[in-house]
């Protein structure tokens, strides 16, 4: 019911490959007929509608398949991953999980009952819509990891239009909104997903040659590694038509120069957040940091330099925190924005921005004049108390080569003069071996 148009699609494209992983062509045939296969054994189980069921897993073929059968049986997911490491008994007890089903390095599944009883007025209210739900956990880097709960229809409404069908890297994480997005899109499109075990710049370029891939999905962190170790060099990159880039603010250097590498691919930043789905966006230019983002199902609205959007996918709140929703059903996304006409740029987190006596400095925007200094491979910009101004601005910056540290902080901190305001210069540089990121690919700010 739920998923009977994704299944049209792949009974119409039943020869066509659906899922390439570890390097093995998955049809849609096959996976048509697998769904067939888990939604039986979902049934023989006994997991009834309205179950919250646990998925730890990555984008496998088995994987694929299970998730759109337990839609189909109207279960409330919870996609976890590897990644979630010691957070995993928090985030089964937050989602009060009754089943939990994991897929081993082979793509075995088990299934194992859970003694819970999942009773959140959340759970109540889709089944008393009769709809699936999904469960989304926020990385949790600032504080307590937030259980966001969707009701999946809204999600799976904006797939049902027909788009272009092309073969995907499934870089972002099982876990992620930006993860289902992209499976659900290139799925509904008669696309091709091809699956990466070894997410690094080479791992990942690697499938790009071997599987002629054409549109990759990824993080500003991610494409700046990939020019730092020059990993493009090394790979036929010749079937690759789009980029897109997200989850973090971009630096305007690294946006340039990855530009001037690939004139003919074309760059497109992208909005979504696990509260609301995944916005579309037009970026102005390949090499613009401005972009347009909204589409059929959201508005968006720019209060005091804040963006709030309003979704028909938005979550119906959190599991384990109050509802974020202003009063008016708007969402209050905590991104600092800049407005020209329908253009916006994303700043960064209003969390993330430094206050220096009074003066607010966004971090993206130190690191991409960082990332000009010669010799300077990565860089991440954070902020620090200080009983005069506030706030002082602090930066860990890594080398392409050897260099004495006092030498480099000197040229990073005359670099920095030369094209800062004086209140967004770090006060503090320090030179490290490599600038820190998370799994998933995003900086690793200093707390």
């Amino acid at each position: 019911m739920f998923v009977d148009f994704l299944k049209s699609t792949f009974a119409e494209h039943r020869d066509a490959e659906a899922i390439v992983w570890r390097d093995r062509p998955y049809s849609y045939g096959w996976l048509l007929e697998r769904i067939g296969f888990w939604s039986e054994r979902v049934a023989a189980e006994r997991i009834a509608p309205g179950t919250v069921v646990a998925l730890e897993a990555d984008f496998s073929p088995n994987a694929v398949a299970l998730l759109l059968a337990l839609i189909e049986a109207r279960s409330i997911l919870v996609p976890l991953t590897a990644a979630v490491g010691a957070k995993k008994p928090e985030f089964l007890d937050v989602a009060q999980v009754e089943w939990e089903l994991s897929l081993d390095a082979d793509d075995e599944v088990r299934l194992a009952r859970r003694e819970a009883a999942a009773a959140h007025p959340l759970y109540a209210e889709l089944r008393r819509r009769g709809h699936p739900g999904l469960v989304l956990f926020s990385s949790g880097s600032t504080g307590k990891s937030k259980a966001a709960v969707h009701d999946l229809v809204g999600i799976l409404e904006k797939f049902h239009a027909r788009r272009h069908a092309r073969r995907t890297i499934a870089f972002l994480m099982f876990d992620h909104i930006g993860g289902i997005n992209t499976m659900l899109y290139t799925l509904s499109n008669a696309g091709c997903m091809v699956t990466v075990e070894d997410r690094s710049p080479d791992g990942v370029l690697r499938a790009v040659e071997k599987h002629r891939v054409e549109l990759l999905p990824t993080s500003p962190t991610f494409l700046n590694l990939v020019l730092l170790g020059e990993a493009h060099r090394r790979h036929d990159l010749s079937s690759l038509q789009l980029v897109t880039y997200g989850t973090e603010p971009m630096p305007e250097s690294t946006l340039r120069r990855f530009h001037e590498l690939f004139p003919r691919i074309e760059l497109l930043q992208t909005y979504g957040l696990s509260e609301v789905g995944i916005l579309r966006s037009k970026s102005k230019s390949s090499d613009s940091l401005w972009v347009k983002v909204g589409g059929e199902g959201f508005e968006t609205r720019v209060v005091d330099g804040i963006l709030q959007i309003k979704s028909r996918s938005a979550m119906l709140g959190y599991l384990n925190a109050p509802s974020p929703f202003a009063e008016d059903g708007w969402f209050v996304t905590g991104d600092a924005v800049q407005q020209e006409g329908e253009y916006l740029r994303i700043l960064g987190r209003q969390s993330e921005i430094i206050n220096v006596g009074g003066q607010k400095v966004y971090p993206a925007e130190v690191e991409s004049v960082l990332q000009g200094v010669p010799n300077v491979a990565g860089a991440v910009v954070y902020g620090e108390p200080n009983p005069i101004t506030g706030s002082i601005v602090c930066a860990r910056v890594s080398l392409h080569s050897d260099e004495d540290p006092k030498e480099a902080i000197r040229r990073v901190k005359q670099h920095c003069r030369e094209r800062l305001q004086p209140f967004a210069v770090p006060v503090k540089v320090t030179v490290v071996e490599q600038v820190e990121h998370t799994e998933r690919f995003k900086k690793r700010r200093p707390l």
